[in-house]
């Protein structure tokens, strides 16, 4: 017989403006946007609303003051204007962000250490051999000492689902934000997971949502009520049935505590298309910049790599890659620079460029 396991997602909430927020206490309360780039403004104690902004940048994150008026993560700004033209705008502080979730991942980690990271804002926890089995009042109060834990050490709030899979896990930490604690066992699944819509079930997109309409299939549990054959037919044999799975709050993924990446890589779209003849100068210190945050990254993470890679986006939007391979591997900025200019001269440079990116492949650890 299987083991019951209990599996935590813990997801912090609004993080970016959570963190601004210790640093403004005074924008408590208020629609607060945070995207784009530049820092004057708010230093000077001004801070800029969403209907001075101009330009193509996209919302980080939002307070769930802001997310009142219907803007969201990913959304343009000037489509957000629209929506909330006196909310807030802060631009984005990665370095401190990346600080903060450091401390969140440590504070989890001296309590739970079967840690899977998934980004700067969340992971899943193993907490499976640290409760009694089928002690799910247990397994909440492990929870809530989680909470606690973060809490002191950032100052932040965060919202924990804890449920027999990563699946259920997930969607349970978003059902009560923020600073939710919920538990959602198989037993829960009819009441509280099938009235969902679709979309809900992480990994269900736009399209795929799309196309189960048109089916007469809305909700989680009208998918899981679906035929399986139907899926699998209109859907493709893995993904057909993975859907109705998941709709049954079937998932049996291990929480992965380690897994080794493939590439760093550093990109950066512009407010503003830079022309590689008259921006020149901005282009090459923002080219430089980014190859010593790839190595900053490599010398962080204990890698070097042999594979160096160009990324360039033009204002028609086309995309270009080039890379090459050093005989040695490599984490040194001024190497990685190098290397990337080289691939710079095998791009044609007449048009306007949207977007430049670095890219560190082919790694090893290194000591050095």
């Amino acid at each position: 017989m299987p083991v019951m396991r209990f599996i935590a997602h813990v997801d912090m909430d609004a993080f970016y403006a959570s963190v601004e927020l210790l640093r403004y206490p005074e924008l408590r309360g208020k629609p607060l946007v945070i995207g784009g780039r530049r820092r004057a403004a708010q230093e000077s104690g001004a801070f800029p609303t969403l209907r001075e902004y101009k330009g193509r940048g996209v919302i980080t994150t939002a307070t769930y003051e802001a997310r009142a008026f219907g803007v969201n993560s990913g959304m343009a700004l000037m489509r957000a204007a629209k929506r909330a033209p006196d909310a807030l705008l802060l631009p984005a502080d990665f370095d401190e962000y990346r600080r903060y979730s450091r401390l969140f991942k440590e504070a989890v980690r001296a309590i739970a250490p079967e840690i899977e990271d998934r980004g700067i804002d969340e992971i899943y926890v193993d907490l499976t051999s640290l409760v009694p089995a089928g002690d799910w009042a247990q397994a909440k109060e492990l929870a809530r000492s989680i909470q606690d834990a973060v809490r002191e050490a950032t100052g932040l709030s965060c919202s924990i689902g804890i449920a027999p899979n990563k699946l259920l896990a997930k969607l349970a930490s978003e059902l009560d934000k923020p600073g939710g604690l919920t538990v959602l066992t198989e037993a829960d699944i009819p009441e509280r997971v099938w009235p969902l819509p679709v979309r809900k079930i992480n990994g269900v997109g736009p399209k795929a949502a799309a196309r189960l309409e048109a089916l007469g299939i809305r909700t989680v549990g009208e998918l899981a009520r679906a035929d399986p054959a139907l899926l699998v037919e209109r859907f493709g044999e893995k993904h057909g049935a993975w859907m109705h799975d998941a709709a049954n709050g079937r998932d049996e993924r291990p929480v992965i505590t380690h897994s080794e990446p493939k590439s760093i890589s550093r990109e950066t779209t512009f407010e503003d298309d830079l022309h590689p003849v008259r921006d020149r100068e901005a282009l090459t210190r923002i080219f430089t910049e980014l190859c010593a945050r790839v190595a900053g990254d490599l010398e962080r993470k204990g890698y070097a790599g042999r594979t160096i890679g160009l990324k360039l986006r033009y204002d028609n939007f086309r995309t270009l890659t080039r890379d090459c391979t050093l005989e040695a591997p490599t984490r040194d900025a001024a190497a990685i620079r190098r290397a990337a200019g080289e691939c710079l001269k095998r791009v044609p440079l007449e048009r306007r460029i949207r977007l430049l990116g670095v890219r560190v492949g082919s790694l090893s650890k290194s000591s050095a």
